[in-house]
């Protein structure tokens, strides 16, 4: 692997960021981060945005008084801000109302135009839809996908819409579509969701529609300015708009991307539409898509209506913007259904952070400034705790989107050494006056913390900062930061407050 290009999906300005949002984003900030220390900054690119048309986003604007740009302005920010908060570092933030993206979403639909599908159609043609259409989704419905007549995901009973529209000939792609899932061409995880991809496409696929008539708010066609844009083909263009297709050299060293994360709602759109329209392009396609599960917050369904909402400023306010990524990321395995337990975060940040990495650095740290005079002991690791082991481990779950595994074995490590030094016990050692012997479990712990400290970089970066400096551990690349023994003997240590203070 020599570059390494993930997204999030933009995400879509009729309301503000919450848990859910943050979720995906943080996890996403975490991978670039770990890829970025594995492969250099310069070969990491991460994206993230929002999306800004609609005929939702013209509706909700218009409640307020405001124009849709105004609105998404607003709305844009507040993402911007809460990632600021939460410290997601990505290398570009997309909206769709920028001109550089509109400009390769109709480069893109003046392609498609000329294009024809695998069995020779054209991809693009012109016909009347006469159906519902459900405004919350922005997406066209069957009666089939109703509940009692209602959109299962919003409540609300979708409009009846008669109108001339642009559309694209998605039929004719199943069969490339399944194939290049089937051999992995496209892989999709985890694994029930490649199945479900696989079962929808056996179904058959339908022609959708790429344009609206009726609504205004909206890129309009480059070859007929009388329509906008669709919602969703606009948004799925981003992931290119931003790297500047077609001839940035950011495109050029980035394209295609090495994972789009996504939740399962939006799973259609990513897996089929997505790539019939880079098949059509003849652009190449995304190496992996991985789609995680649906969010409850204490058993319930987010809703503003039951008021469970969780924003994750609030959680940055309560704990602090570090906790608040461990906190939000921590709660359940990525790819699966979760439940958010909000009364569980202070049991998990005391347990985890305070008496757990906190109370293993300043105890190990207090008993050098006791035992050491302050300073590094000198020591070879000998410890029975693998360490290069645990680097590998941690380097193949990441390869496989497995960052709650990741979590759970550096606090496993965590743990480890704080059995090692209660099984040592330095303390009856000196007084022993065993001093060698001392010195050289301290030298040991020292060293796990160490690695623990390069380990929580892509999800705790400034704790990881911290416990380096408290090390006299200078920042170095990947192989270095692997290495055993990489402490500086004799090196001068001071005490400091503890890393995370108890609630």
């Amino acid at each position: 692997m020599e570059k390494f290009f993930i997204t999030t999906p933009i995400y879509y300005v009729n309301s503000k960021p919450h848990i859910g949002h943050a979720y995906t984003t943080i996890i996403a900030d975490a991978f670039a981060r770990y890829y970025r220390f594995k492969l250099g900054d310069d070969n990491v690119f991460f994206l993230t945005g929002t999306d800004e048309h609609g005929a939702k986003i013209a509706q909700s604007a218009e409640k307020l008084g405001k124009t849709p740009q105004e609105f998404c302005d607003e709305i844009s920010g507040q993402f911007k801000n809460s990632w600021q908060n939460l410290s997601i570092e990505p290398n570009d933030f997309i909206r769709t109302t920028e001109e550089r993206h509109e400009e390769v979403v109709k480069k893109i639909l003046s392609t498609l135009k000329e294009a024809k599908t695998p069995k020779g159609n054209d991809v693009i043609f012109k016909g009347n839809y006469e159906g519902l259409y459900c405004v919350g989704c922005e997406s066209y419905k069957k009666e089939t996908d109703l509940i009692d007549g209602k959109c299962p995901d919003h409540g609300t009973a979708p409009e009846f819409l008669h109108e001339e529209n642009y559309y694209f000939k998605l039929s004719d792609f199943g069969d490339a579509i399944a194939e290049k899932i089937r051999k992995d061409e496209i892989r999709i995880l985890p694994q029930e969701r490649k199945n479900e991809v696989l079962s929808f496409i056996e179904q058959g696929l339908e022609d959708i529609a790429i344009s609206r008539e009726q609504v205004k708010w909206g890129i309009k066609l480059p070859f007929d300015e009388n329509q906008t844009t669709y919602v969703w083909i606009d948004a799925l263009v981003n992931y290119i708009s931003a790297l500047g297709f077609p001839d940035s050299e950011n495109y050029k060293k980035f394209w295609p991307a090495d994972v789009h994360l996504l939740g399962k709602d939006i799973l259609k759109f990513h897996c089929i539409i997505w790539p019939a329209i880079l098949i059509a392009a003849d652009l190449p396609l995304p190496k992996d898509l991985f789609i995680h599960g649906y969010f409850t917050i204490d058993g319930q369904k987010m809703s503003k209506t039951l008021g469970n909402v969780i924003d994750p400023n609030e959680i940055v306010f309560e704990y602090g913007a570090e906790a608040a990524r461990y906190l939000i990321i921590s709660q359940f395995a990525f790819g699966q259904d979760g439940d958010v337990k909000a009364e569980e975060f202070k049991i998990k940040f005391n347990a985890d952070l305070a008496n757990g990495l906190g109370n293993l650095v300043s105890r190990t740290l207090g008993m050098i400034e006791k035992y050491c005079g302050g300073k590094i002991p000198a020591g070879k690791y000998n410890a029975d705790l693998d360490l290069n082991n645990l680097w590998t481990v941690v380097d193949a779950n990441y390869s496989n989107y497995r960052i709650l595994e990741n979590l759970k074995e550096i606090w496993n490590a965590i743990s480890w050494c704080d059995g090692y030094i209660a099984a040592q016990k330095p303390w009856v050692l000196a007084k022993e006056n065993k001093q060698a012997e001392l010195e050289q479990v301290l030298y040991n712990a020292l060293e796990i913390i160490r690695h623990i400290a390069f380990l929580i970089l892509p999800v705790l970066p400034q704790t990881s900062e911290k416990i380096l400096d408290l090390l006299k551990v200078a920042k170095t690349d990947f192989e270095s930061a692997k290495q055993i023994n990489g402490l500086t003997v004799g090196a001068q240590l001071t005490q400091t407050e503890p890393l995370f203070l108890r609630k």
